[in-house]
């Protein structure tokens, strides 16, 4: 059984984790941190998760992380970075599930997200768990950082095409949009339910800190220096609660079977569902479950390829991921924990 700590347990991505792995066969959870709610009993601060967790909140300083076998970091940026080293000196693996060891220039990390990375000895051992490229990494890694939701369902999109070398990497375009449980657990004016409600906006066009990521994902899937992808990247907040869609375009350069090349490319991937030609997958068909739906396009037969990929932010985005990369690192069965059906309506 492993015994299973959560840092940062009252967000959306924690409480998500919280349902999984309280699912999990294998998995004991035996800490759940939070500095403002401890004492707290988990199910009094989400009903949904009665009888199934019976745990109090904790304050980090008085957890039994060191304990653990596995942590994971569902906490803003900046956090893990502080407490990674201690827990890996203890023999803990961790996963993290913010950005703190995502991208591998730390000087590109700084200047995107404002601050001096604490450990940046870390970053070069950190292993980007995204499995449907870095599985057999993954499974000897210690420390694993999680990708974020909208890299996730963009880079699972374009990937097949880029690893095949057919499409024109210097003008790539992803148009995403995501529910505003992205946002996370918090109160801000903009997330209000009379600010998102009935409302549909773009946001960060100038530039958002998903963006370098997913550009050193692709350059490395191509072989390429980062310099070399051009990718316009615009995210979009829209009025629901879960789920991520990303409409891709790219410029073909070189004549493929393109259906039956995402078809290859996945058809052994648990968590990653190509759709017959002509499909259009909706938010709403992944909901609450850890898969990827990704369909093929090539309007009016022209040179533009568009696709479209759609994940549960807080599941294939976040949290089941991290579950999904638990299970390689211990051996398990990847899909262990993994099985929900997506809910309808």
């Amino acid at each position: 059984m492993i015994k299973a700590g959560i840092v940062g347990g009252t967000g959306y991505t924690g409480v998500e984790l919280l349902r999984l792995l309280a699912q999990h066969s294998g998995v004991e959870l035996t800490a759940i941190t939070s500095r403002g709610e401890a004492g707290t009993k988990v199910a009094d601060m989400f009903p949904s998760l009665r009888g199934a967790i019976g745990l109090n909140f904790s304050d980090p300083k008085d957890a039994p992380l060191s304990d653990c076998d596995v942590v994971f970091f569902a906490t803003p940026n900046g956090i893990a970075m502080q407490q990674v080293a201690q827990l890996l000196d203890a023999g803990v693996k961790v996963i993290d599930l913010a950005a703190d060891f995502r991208i591998k220039d730390v000087a590109l990390w700084e200047r995107w997200y404002g601050m001096t990375h604490v450990s940046p000895d870390l970053v070069a051992e950190a292993v980007y768990g995204l499995p449907e490229v870095n599985r057999e990494q993954i499974r000897k890694a210690r420390l694993v950082a999680n990708p974020g939701c909208y890299p996730t369902a963009t880079q699972l999109g374009f990937l097949p095409l880029v690893e095949a070398g057919c499409i024109d990497l210097g003008h790539l375009i992803a148009d995403a949009k995501s529910g505003v449980s992205g946002a996370g657990r918090k109160a801000e004016i903009g997330i209000l339910f009379s600010e998102a409600a009935d409302n549909f906006k773009a946001y960060g066009v100038p530039g958002h800190r998903h963006l370098p990521e997913i550009r050193q994902g692709l350059a490395r899937a191509a072989g390429k220096a980062e310099q070399q992808i051009g990718l316009t990247f615009v995210p979009h907040l829209t009025p629901m609660i879960r789920g991520i869609h990303a409409t891709l375009y790219a410029r073909i350069t070189r004549e493929e079977d393109f259906q039956v090349l995402f078809e290859q490319r996945y058809a052994a991937e648990p968590f990653v569902d190509v759709l017959p030609p002509k499909s259009h997958p909706e938010t709403r068909s992944v909901r609450a479950a850890n898969t990827c739906r990704i369909a093929v396009h090539r309007p009016q037969g022209g040179d533009t390829l568009v696709i479209l990929s759609v994940i549960d932010n807080l599941v294939k985005g976040a949290a089941g991921q991290a579950v999904q990369n638990m299970n390689l690192m211990f051996g398990l069965d990847e899909c262990s924990g993994l099985s929900q059906v997506p809910v309808l309506p």
